[in-house]
């Protein structure tokens, strides 16, 4: 029966492959699948109906929310004209010099980045960004990687992050917080090489440049602030984006409550207190139209979770997985880096579909300890959020700079691997 589970994860991964079926939707048909295959009776304990569809959809509710709230505070960040700022004080202080407006960029991307993922991040920072890269010779490709590099920074330090691998894998929320901190510097260091090796080896290319800022007088109007004019908010507001990291790292603040700070930090700082209600309300009912989308993914993955955990999933996968699963440090590391492409096009590693599947197969079984499992499932997404030509940040950005996503894959695939093999490295050293 293993086989047959084995053979139904297949299929389900080709139908994300070939987009037959939205991911979301493919998870939760595989899960009740999966149930059937196990065994599990249609209700009552262990269950498809009472466990796998009752208990498995909330089953990531904190992480669910902790998304609401992180993408509430980008849509503040948006709104309020932060993230603007930020990148517009780079790109004043960063000049004519191609380099350094790219790891100015960078850095704002990865202050975004602990924030809020996926497209919304790229937008918060590429809109300026990337044609403000483009406009002093940062070619095409190198600036969308840029976005997404810097992104990538941010990732081990994204809030809603830390909430979903601690509640899918069953860990503390320090233990997640403690792997993140190490897998952080192998992030810095592949961004920085990315801005600077690309950007002097491929050279400047002008292609377009930011629309002008008229000027004050030039249409008789009556002169206006910089600040007006601009859109710039306040310096002190400009460190929103850091308020829930520094509570949540610093303080070892409970997530919710750390973004939760971040949004009235950030609404206080730039807004009257007449216009409070009314921005909450927007800003808030925006950022669910954000967060919807992974809000669906979510609860396809908790069914899953609940689905591969069945005492039937368990007994039949077991004796596969653990006659293929290397314990030895070298060759765990040797053979989970050169399956890193599997986590590319939606595919099987993939920890949001049904890599979050084969994460809970091997802390079912008892295959790796669940921390091992941390650190395999956060390499591969360092690299699924910067190369996967079918994530929405990566599609964004190659379309907003004019470029393909698969040439921004290609571009910036070495860098994250390098991320992946050193995260890796960390797992085998420290848990296996």
């Amino acid at each position: 029966m293993g086989v047959v589970i084995l053979l139904v994860m297949a299929a389900g991964v080709a139908l994300m492959l070939t987009r037959k079926l939205p991911t979301a939707f493919a998870l939760a048909l595989l899960a009740v699948a999966i149930a059937f295959l196990a065994g599990a009776p249609f209700t009552g304990k262990n269950s498809v109906l009472d466990t796998v569809l009752q208990e498995g959809a909330p089953a990531l509710a904190a992480t669910m929310i902790a998304i609401i709230l992180g993408s509430w505070l980008g849509k503040l960040l948006d709104e309020t004209g932060i993230a603007g700022t930020l990148v517009r004080k780079i790109v004043e202080f960063g000049g004519d010099r191609p380099t350094v407006v790219a790891l100015g960029v960078l850095a704002v991307s990865a202050l975004v980045g602990t924030v809020t993922g996926s497209a919304p991040a790229a937008m918060l920072a590429g809109i300026i960004g990337i044609p403000a890269m483009i406009a002093v010779g940062v070619p095409k490709v190198t600036a969308a990687g840029t976005v997404l590099m810097g992104i990538a920074v941010g990732i081990p330090f994204e809030l809603p992050l830390w909430q979903f691998f601690s509640t899918a894998l069953e860990l503390p929320i320090p233990t997640v917080r403690g792997f993140m901190v190490k897998l952080f510097p192998f992030a810095l260091a592949a961004a920085l090489a990315f801005v600077v090796v690309e950007t002097r080896r491929r050279g400047t290319e002008h292609a377009w440049s930011l629309k002008a800022v008229d000027s004050p007088g030039s249409s008789g109007a009556k002169p206006r602030s910089r600040r007006a004019e601009l859109g710039d908010a306040p310096w002190y507001a400009l460190l929103a984006p850091a308020v829930p990291l520094v509570l949540a790292l610093g303080f070892e603040l409970a997530i919710i409550p750390s973004l939760l700070a971040g949004v009235l930090y950030a609404l206080v700082t730039t807004t009257r207190p007449g216009g409070m209600n009314k921005r909450l309300l927007r800003t808030l009912y925006g950022g669910f139209e954000v967060a919807a989308p992974p809000l669906v993914l979510f609860i396809s993955i908790g069914i899953l979770l609940a689905a591969v955990k069945l005492p039937g999933a368990v007994d039949a996968l077991e004796p596969l997985v653990k006659a293929v699963s290397p314990h030895n440090p070298v060759v765990f590391v040797l053979v989970f880096t050169l399956l890193v492409p599997l986590c590319l096009y939606r595919g099987p590693l993939n920890v949001f579909g049904l890599g979050a599947g084969i994460a809970g197969v091997l802390i079912a079984t008892g295959i790796y300890p669940a921390v091992a499992v941390l650190g395999m499932a956060t390499s591969y997404n360092q690299v699924f959020g910067v190369a996967d030509p079918t994530s929405t940040q990566t599609v964004w950005s190659a379309q907003y700079a004019g470029v393909s996503p698969q040439q921004v894959m290609v571009r910036t695939l070495p860098y994250v691997w390098a991320v992946a093999l050193g995260g890796l490295c960390v797992t085998a050293a420290t848990y296996l």
